[in-house]
């Protein structure tokens, strides 16, 4: 299992994620920075994901959307903040319409991927901030912390695949 940890606290209005992999920093960073490979495990298996816009530079977005069962879309976007490759990736995450226009009625969040390796194995660290209390608890409603686990426990198959 990729997820060795999920902590919510709602005081901080985190949910922070610890995901290990037997892989090193660059293979891991590649996860996130190819999009083919972005689109193999973001997002729960029921809810396959295609990228639409990818570009992983400060100012930059990745826009996508995932397709439920009965053939659902559900935008999202990322407003790429911060990159230092291959250690740090920090965005704004959140849920879009059609056109990519950020959601009024679901929040956004600050998500916070620190990328760490230790004799060939890489620590994954993912910190995701919510600007209310309601917000996050609105996603955890919502089942972000199961979705989170299944989408996460398909990295090591891209990883080896």
């Amino acid at each position: 299992m990729t997820v060795t940890d999920i902590t919510k606290d709602l005081q901080a209005r985190t949910i922070t994620v610890t995901a290990s992999f037997d892989a090193p920093v660059d293979a891991v960073w590649e996860l996130y920075a190819d999009p083919r490979k972005l689109e193999r495990w973001w997002g729960p298996p029921s809810h396959p994901t295609t990228v639409t816009e990818h570009s992983l530079v400060p100012g930059g977005a990745v826009r996508y959307v995932m397709t439920g069962p009965e053939g659902e879309k559900y935008h999202g976007y990322w407003s790429v903040r911060e990159v230092q490759q291959p250690q740090l990736l920090v965005v704004e995450d959140g849920f879009a319409d059609a056109e990519g226009n950020p959601s009024t009625s679901l929040p956004s969040s600050l998500m916070r991927i620190s990328l760490a390796e230790e004799a060939g194995r890489t620590t994954l660290t993912a910190v995701t901030t919510f600007a209310s209390q309601e917000g996050l608890q609105q996603v955890l409603d919502m089942g972000v912390e199961d979705g989170t686990r299944q989408a996460m426990d398909q990295m090591d198959d891209v990883l080896i695949g």
